[in-house]
């Protein structure tokens, strides 16, 4: 059995949409009884208005659900869509698994593509599901940690761009605010600690801390996109794909 976590280490407010009932119990009552405070819903409506009453550090949401499937419920999270929580990170930061009995390759790049941190096929193991819920959790933990303890207060600027490290805000060449993921925050970051420099997948797997599947069910590749989608018509030109070696920023970074 795994050891119980404490509100000391890290967060456990997780929220689980499932529809099935006896599934959704399955869940809770693992998540429970290692130590994290969860709770269920039954569709996208219910959803939000949990959302609404208390802040989550983790979102597992089924795809095949009732009303509002799980694919456009990530999209909607990911746009900003919600009320977020005075103290909290904004809901687009908010890690979300996908859990789903289609566990095809198109599916799961499609699920990541929409802004998942992690896809889970059914049926899964208790264990497996654990180690999802513990990895995603941990990288968001991580950050946290790491920007009390250093008290990061630097924006890094890059061709325009600025990224607030202690906001955890990116900001393009207008003044515009960019609503990105954790996922991509941390991608972003990795890229900006590095900058000019060929980064390979697994070494940029291990910066980001992101937990989101092997490498080739092209995680960091799907990742790439999405943060080139969000960093506009000149993004391929920012980070170059190296081909057989991974990725780089194009650009040199400064620290203010």
């Amino acid at each position: 059995m795994l050891s119980h976590m404490s509100d000391s280490d890290l967060p456990g407010r997780i929220l689980v949409v499932e529809d099935d009932a006896g599934m959704r119990t399955l869940l809770l009552r693992t998540l429970q009884g290692n130590g994290y405070r969860a709770r269920g819903v039954q569709d996208g409506r219910e959803m939000w208005l949990a959302l609404e009453t208390a802040p989550v550090d983790l979102i597992i949401l089924d795809v095949m659900l009732p009303g509002t499937n799980g694919l456009d419920l990530c999209r909607a999270l990911r746009q900003g869509t919600g009320v977020s929580h005075e103290g909290e990170p904004p809901l687009s930061q908010v890690p979300v698994i996908m859990v789903s009995a289609r566990g095809e390759e198109l599916d799961r790049v499609l699920g990541l593509e929409l802004g998942a941190d992690d896809y889970v096929a059914k049926p899964f193991g208790q264990k497996e599901l654990l180690a999802r819920v513990r990895a995603v959790l941990r990288r968001g933990h991580a950050n946290a940690t790491l920007l009390n303890e250093y008290e990061r207060k630097e924006t890094l600027r890059f061709a325009g761009w600025s990224l607030d490290l202690k906001r955890r805000e990116l900001t393009d060449p207008t003044g515009a605010v960019v609503e990105i993921s954790g996922a991509e925050h941390d991608l972003l970051t990795s890229f900006l600690d590095h900058p000019q420099r060929v980064i390979g997948r697994d070494r940029l797997l291990e910066l980001s801390r992101a937990r989101l599947g092997d490498v080739s069910d092209r995680s960091i590749d799907v990742l790439v996109s999405r943060l080139r989608r969000k960093l506009g018509a000149e993004s391929n030109g920012l980070i170059r794909t190296v081909r057989g070696m991974g990725y780089i920023l194009t650009v040199p970074v400064e620290r203010v």
